[in-house]
């Protein structure tokens, strides 16, 4: 017969090679294919109208979870980013003067600008 003592040690010995045996592998169950580091978990709280959008949006580019819809809007946001950062970089360099136009090409007009700002995408 085993005490309770010996009892209790070998089950905290049993439940950490569990643990361990499973962090092992963690990280070689989760890599995604074609990167080389561990993949995370980010949650996102929608509104009902925000996940109806989500999902036609889904539909309409036919991506298959959500996840992947989500990598699309992170991929699309970086890019916008690294542009404003770049806009951001030559307004910088020019110190708040206009930045020169190619030869031959005629400098935009105030309506041209307006236009341009009034358009939605």
């Amino acid at each position: 017969m085993t005490s309770k003592t010996g009892q209790k040690s070998h089950t905290a010995d049993a439940t950490a090679k569990r643990r361990t045996s499973t962090a092992a592998r963690a990280p070689q169950t989760r890599r995604k294919q074609g990167d080389s580091g561990a993949t995370s978990v980010a949650q996102v709280r929608l509104r009902p109208d925000e996940m109806a959008d989500l999902q036609q949006v889904m539909q309409t580019l036919q991506l298959h979870s959500l996840s992947d819809a989500l990598r699309e809007g992170l991929r699309l946001l970086s890019r916008e980013a690294t542009e404003v950062a770049a806009a951001q970089e030559i307004r910088d360099f020019y110190r708040g003067t206009r930045a020169p136009t190619p030869e031959g090409v005629a400098p935009a007009t105030a309506d041209e600008l307006a236009a341009a700002d009034e358009t939605e995408w």
